[in-house]
């Protein structure tokens, strides 16, 4: 309606259709400027050349998203992620041309929308911001977005678990333009990934390369996936805002120039979910903040300096007025108070040379969690949780990228202080008794890397080979300072059958620090008992092997196989089950004991089927079957958490004329296994008492599944471009047909008549009567979003 609203009250409105295309066509290895390069409005006949400093401009386009095809003599043909064009500013654009070093008479530029790299001929996807944008379901949340991707697995749940071909959502790295952030999301679960809001604001965004396998040697710490979001520029010509209403918060972006070298970009956002969850009668009442910052500096003609900036403040609180149903009331007494705050900070330099360039980055993040639970809610009463924990990195990293020939290299070396302390002090159930677990943990750690990675092309560019290699290391113990335990080798090799059809192959071997929960845990004497333990790296090996074919310039389809196998994975003593293999919830993973002895594998297929321009829709349809299973404390093979089996996404977008967009996407995942309860165990009185939900019988551990999950979002857009503004309105639809997914059932207690827990005894042990709720989830969920910009 609003949507239909607002067509009508600017009917009358003198529309502009006058957008502007401000750019620079470089070198990309040396930064020299590349004159008389063509360029075309992608997909039309609208052209400009650039001049002799290699810059170019467009001006009276119709606004929307655009690609630009770049040709130069000498250079590979390029054509670049898409961006938007409005009326409201000028968009600017800078393009790395990749130089051919062959004679000149046999130069033949086939420019494609679907870019590839040597270095990772497989397992390498992108996002354009078009995706982002017009994302059916993800409400602009490009961690959301993250899941519509081939090979990344879904909950129903309200998470945004990075979970990538059957790997746990611990197992990931993100890269904001080079800088490592630890995690993407508000809420964020301590020693993993994952929680219901992503951080970063998409109006930052130019694209995203998802990383699946084939990592490059110039990142680490990564056994499922590496994801690098790259940034846009401030805009260099005049100040300009965007507020941006969407489904949760509120945000405003400045971008503009700072010096006649330096641009910036700025946003600040703010969740008012507080308030429709407590309209809505929810127990629980978060709120997050988020602040988002890049500058851009020329600092030479070969030069550049960025310093980029991310953070969040999330704040939460129980509503405890909010305890009329049996399902509130339950959630209430266990759910904890947990807050936490966190920032990235970092300065990235780029130096050009005649044959490459170095990059300097140097960076800090810190995160601080806290938890918080009193007895019954209780103030008054001793807490039975309390939680104080700070997590900091101070990282420095240095790259060269250079031609030696037809080789190209790159090379460099990292280090890195980092300091964990956690104080914890918990009431826990075990062994059958109440126990206190009450510690102070610090630690101090230094850690280094070496990296290269030589790329060359053969039998005329038909085949392809990249061989690198890695090494890390770090003090925690001295079997963890000799790098080359940790000696990373990977290969990657690709070979044009047809100069639209590749062959591709890659493997290596790549190594994960434990979370540091896990490294910093100590037992009530003050030892570190996983170093004690023997703690190692985790390592997992990667085989991945597929095709790849453009039947046309718009189209791609690729199939892959691939399979991981995990050695050293931290296995737990008191649940004995890997922690890789069981499901994160919010607030903290992987504090407790545990020994480096957990082993499993994940194997399948990935299909993926893209058409951008059928019958006028863009279309992406993806399967993926998948199989994750860790070995149990019997050496048998279980399935994991993860273990979905089979991933189904269609998603299909479509211009309309007058500026409307519409988009669907259905997803479908198999059932994943889940760990029935120990209901002789929750309903003894202490044990309730101390977690105030029923506890999971690792003895069946991913015995049950649960039924397969399928769903169909609707998306509907409307730009309005007038004089000096832009206005854009969406209508977003989740679960359309309303569908209900189950998850495992709860359990309560019984009450009585007034509203008192019942207790029975049995044999002299007080226990709770406990009933069972069924636990279907899932609802018809509209959402309205306006974007002014001007």
């Amino acid at each position: 309606m609003l949507v239909v609203a607002m067509t009508m009250l600017f009917a009358g409105e003198a529309l502009s259709q006058q957008g502007s295309i401000r750019g620079r066509v470089y070198n990309e290895m040396t930064n020299e400027p590349l004159p008389f390069t063509n360029i075309i409005i992608y997909g039309t006949n609208t052209g400009s050349t650039s001049d002799l400093d290699g810059y170019f401009l467009f001006t009276g386009l119709t606004p929307g998203f655009v690609r630009l095809q770049v040709s130069a003599v000498g250079f590979e043909g390029r054509v670049t992620e898409e961006f938007m064009v409005t009326n409201a500013r000028t968009a600017n654009i800078d393009i790395g041309m990749r130089e051919i070093r062959v004679e000149l008479a046999s130069v033949e530029v086939t420019a494609s929308p679907f870019e590839r790299s040597e270095e990772s001929p497989v397992s390498l996807r992108r996002i354009g911001i078009q995706e982002i944008e017009r994302s059916p379901g993800s409400n602009r949340d490009i961690s959301r977005v993250i899941q519509s991707l081939p090979g990344v697995g879904f909950t129903p749940s309200f998470r945004n678990d990075v979970i990538i071909r059957g790997g746990g959502p611990s197992e990931n790295s993100f890269f904001l333009d080079g800088v490592e952030i630890p995690n993407i999301n508000h809420f964020a679960t301590q020693g993993a990934s994952g929680g219901p809001v992503g951080i970063i604001n998409v109006d930052f965004i130019r694209e995203v390369e998802m990383y699946t396998g084939a990592f490059p040697a110039n990142r680490g710490n990564a056994l499922s996936s590496v994801f690098e979001f790259r940034q846009v520029n401030g805009n260099q010509e005049k100040l300009n805002f965007r507020g941006t209403l969407g489904a949760s918060d509120v945000a405003l972006t400045a971008d503009g120039p700072l010096t006649q070298n330096t641009s910036f970009i700025l946003s600040a956002r703010r969740s008012y979910l507080q308030y429709l969850f407590s309209v809505v009668g929810l127990p629980f009442l978060p709120t997050y903040n988020g602040f988002q910052f890049k500058t851009n500096t020329k600092t030479g003609p070969r030069s550049e300096l960025s310093f980029i900036g991310i953070g969040a403040i999330d704040q939460f609180q129980l509503n405890l007025g909010a305890n009329e149903t049996e399902e509130q009331r339950f959630i209430l007494d266990y759910l904890p108070v947990n807050e936490q705050w966190n920032y990235a900070l970092g300065g990235v330099y780029r130096q050009f040379r005649d044959n490459g360039f170095d990059t300097w980055v140097l960076s800090r993040n810190m995160l601080r969690n806290t938890a918080f639970k009193y007895p019954g809610n209780n103030e008054n009463l001793p807490r039975s949780l309390d939680y104080l924990s700070d997590e900091i990195e101070n990282k420095i990293r240095f790259e060269r990228l250079l031609n030696i020939g037809n080789t190209r290299v790159r090379f460099g070396a990292g280090g890195e202080y980092a300091r964990f302390s956690s104080d914890t002090y918990q009431e826990v159930f075990l062994f059958d008794q109440l126990q206190v677990i009450d510690f102070e943990s610090a630690l101090d750690l230094f850690k280094w890397s070496f990296f290269a990675q030589a790329t060359r092309r053969l039998m005329d560019d038909r085949l392809s080979l990249s061989l690198g290699i890695r090494a890390d290391a770090n003090n925690y113990r001295p079997l963890m300072a000799n790098p080359l335990r940790q000696l990373s080798p990977r290969f990657s090799a690709s070979y044009k059958l047809q100069e639209n059809f590749s062959l591709n192959f890659n493997t290596g071997r790549y190594f994960q620090l434990p979370a540091y929960t896990t490294m910093g845990f100590r037992n009530n004497d003050g030892q570190l008992v996983n170093r004690e333990n023997g703690l190692r790296y985790i390592s997992v090996d990667h085989l991945v092997a597929g095709i790849e074919w453009l039947p046309t310039g718009s189209s791609i389809i690729s199939l892959e196989g691939f399979y991981k196998d995990y050695d050293h994975y931290p296995f737990s003593v008191r649940d004995s089950v890997v922690l890789g293999s069981r499901s994160a919830d919010f607030g903290v993973f992987g504090a407790e004991e545990v020994v480096s002895t957990g082993e499993g594998r994940a194997f399948g297929a990935e299909l993926l089927l893209r058409e951008q321009r059928f019958r006028g829709f863009n279309l992406i349809l993806s399967y993926t079957f998948v199989r994750s299973e860790f070995k149990d404390i019997a050496n048998n093979y279980v399935p994991a958490a993860w273990d979905n089996r089979h991933i189904v996404i269609l998603t299909a977008l479509r211009k309309l004329p007058r500026n409307w967009d519409v988009g669907l996407k259905w997803r479908f995942s198999g059932g994943a296994p889940y760990t029935p309860y120990d209901l002789e165990k929750s309903s003894i009185r202490d044990a309730w008492d101390v977690q105030g939900m029923p506890y999971l019988d690792y003895s069946r551990f991913n015995r049950e599944r649960l039924r397969a999950f399928h769903q169909l979002d609707l998306r509907v857009d409307k730009q309005f471009f007038l004089d000096r503004w832009s206005l854009m309105l969406y209508l977003d639809v989740q679960n359309v047909y309303n569908f209900k997914a189950d998850q495992p059932a709860n359990y309560v207690r019984v009450e009585d008549a007034a509203g008192k827990p019942v207790v029975i005894s049995d044999n002299g042990v007080e226990r709770y009567e406990l009933k069972r709720l069924e636990n279907l989830i899932g609802s018809v969920l509209p959402s309205v979003g306006i974007i002014l910009e001007f």
